[in-house]
């Protein structure tokens, strides 16, 4: 008996002892955020912990989005910041927040080395469902120092490849890179698909069209050279001016012509009509021009015949030629005014499943 109280006394202990071990292992894998980080982080962290808890996902959202910008690299561990965009990544999925879910939720496992196994299986279950509401794209650029934009808006640091995470719908993927064309490429995300595309931004033409010495040359020259840019600019545009000019003299002559044919064809007509009316009065045989021995009148109604057909059939070619002509000439003159510089707008055609048209790109 005299063992018992000391036994009894033991057992509360271990039993104290093994609870307190398994409420420390059950919070063991989020310890680190409180020791590295400033108490910014940790205030951050300890408020996302409390409305994630009591199923807040807004307000432990925001907490954990501030905690995750707060954690400078240069004091906190990949580790830290792997678990905090992992639950953030979380708290967006519950959210509904898919495409930012899905992005830092695949941030998070791509330091899955520094994380417990418990965390890796919790977001990578996470992952598989916000990807059905996604379109993924992997995308490579060449050159990798290209700054690559997503409906105009810049993306992380240069790389060779990305993986990035977009909402379902048409988007525009530019790439452009000092001294090199701007490359283009616009593809329908579909969710829960991949897009694969390869990008290749080719260095600027007529950069490298000008060998060395023709550039020193015009360094030298720059009045002369901006001269010779002004009257190559302004000659193309005069040339054209008085092209469309003489195309529009031409339409009109043309169609000029072409009426006064027609005029006379109609008089020929009249003239023809008269004299066969003659011929049928004064010959009491209506069908004497289809005999050999047809007068002599009956041969020139069929010269003057022949000749009103030619000059409906001259009459006719003239007036189309001539429209044919002022219709380019008007067509000339639309393209020359909504034209724009090579460097300046755009125009790139787009295609889905489910739409087709146009996209301008570009700075006006």
């Amino acid at each position: 008996m005299r063992f018992v109280a000391p036994s009894l006394l033991l057992c509360l202990i271990f039993g104290a002892a093994t609870g307190y071990t398994s409420s420390a292992r059950a919070e063991d894998i989020y310890s680190t955020l409180d020791e590295g980080d400033g108490s910014t982080v940790k205030e951050h962290v300890r408020r996302a912990r409390r409305a994630r808890d009591a199923g807040r996902w807004t307000e432990a959202h925001a907490a954990y989005k501030a905690a995750f910008e707060a954690a400078d690299p240069a004091s906190s561990t990949s580790q830290d910041r792997a678990k905090l965009a992992g639950e953030l990544g979380l708290c967006e999925l519950e959210l509904r927040k898919y495409r930012d879910a899905a992005e830092h939720l695949a941030w998070s496992l791509e330091q899955r080395d520094a994380l417990p196994l418990q965390l890796q299986l919790r977001f990578e279950a996470a992952q598989r469902k916000a990807a059905p509401h996604v379109g993924t794209l992997y995308l490579s650029v060449d050159p990798p120092d290209a700054e690559v934009l997503v409906d105009g808006k810049p993306i992380s640091a240069p790389a060779r490849t990305y993986r990035l995470f977009l909402e379902p719908g048409q988007h525009m993927v530019r790439a452009r890179l000092a001294g090199h064309e701007e490359a283009f490429q616009s593809f329908d995300a579909q969710a829960g698909k991949a897009t694969t595309i390869s990008m290749q931004v080719p260095r600027a033409a007529t950069q490298a069209a000008i060998p060395a010495k023709d550039a020193a040359t015009m360094t030298r020259e720059p009045k002369r050279s901006a001269r010779v840019a002004q009257a190559s600019s302004v000659a193309p545009s005069s040339t054209a001016s008085k092209l469309r000019i003489a195309g529009a003299v031409l339409a009109g002559a043309t169609m000029i012509v072409g009426g006064g044919f027609l005029t006379w064809s109609a008089y020929t007509e009249d003239e023809l009509h008269d004299r066969a009316t003659a011929l049928r009065g004064a010959d009491k045989e209506a069908d004497r021009c289809a005999r050999p021995n047809a007068p002599r009148a009956c041969a020139e109604l069929r010269d003057l015949q022949e000749q009103r057909d030619l000059l409906r059939q001259v009459g006719w070619v003239s007036l189309a030629s001539g429209g044919a002509i002022g219709a380019l000439t008007l067509v000339s003159l639309f393209v020359g005014r909504t034209s724009v510089p090579s460097d300046g707008v755009r125009v790139v055609p787009t295609a889905s499943g489910q739409s087709a048209g146009l996209m301008m790109v570009g700075a006006w």
